[in-house]
């Protein structure tokens, strides 16, 4: 005798529903990978890339965590944590600015897409990689990683994982499409979770 899994919430499956064929800029590629078990009961996770010209231009992660009994630190029964990492001009490492330029990409793209979201936080963070002896004719390298995370307001995540892909993009150097305006590509790739 088997068990039967365990009855998935309401709220969490309309956040699913709410991923499912959500279109992205033809650039990114998505693919479902398993979700983290310990953190919340109820769990999706995404990866993702940015590819240009057959150059990968970023990477990342979407993960959606749900606890319908709620988390204090959340302030609510959902939460999306996000990864983003993309390697940028050596040029940058010196930038004082640079993670305060990152954190703006994140926070300008969630107002500009007017996804509702409380609690957000996260942390930037640039790598130089020199390299010497035999490796010195490797080019100098930033790193830049941005971790995100914020708590949605409703369980429309769809709008969610827009803003992340377009976080993505931003980081990787496309430039933004412009307001109104929906990349179109018959290739295109869409979320099925």
């Amino acid at each position: 005798m088997t068990a039967s899994p365990p009855e998935v919430p309401g709220r969490f499956a309309a956040a699913l529903a709410s991923l499912r064929g959500r279109r992205t800029r033809p650039e990114v590629r998505l693919s479902e990978i398993p979700g983290p078990r310990r953190v919340a009961p109820y769990s999706l996770a995404l990866e993702g890339e940015v590819i240009s010209g057959g150059v990968e231009l970023a990477t990342g992660r979407f993960v959606v965590l749900h606890d319908p009994a709620g988390q204090d630190q959340w302030r609510g029964d959902f939460r999306v944590v996000t990864l983003v990492r993309a390697e940028l001009e050596p040029e940058l490492a010196g930038d004082e600015m640079l993670g305060d330029v990152a954190w703006t990409w994140v926070t300008e793209n969630l107002e500009s897409a007017q996804v509702g979201a409380i609690a957000t936080g996260g942390t930037v963070t640039r790598v130089l990689s020199q390299s010497y002896g035999a490796l010195a004719r490797t080019p100098d390298a930033v790193d830049l990683e941005i971790r995100a995370s914020w708590t949605p307001t409703d369980t429309d995540l769809g709008a969610h994982l827009e803003v992340w892909a377009d976080l993505m993009s931003t980081a990787g150097g496309l430039p933004p499409l412009p307001d109104g305006v929906t990349a179109l590509d018959v290739r295109r790739r869409t979320v099925e979770p």
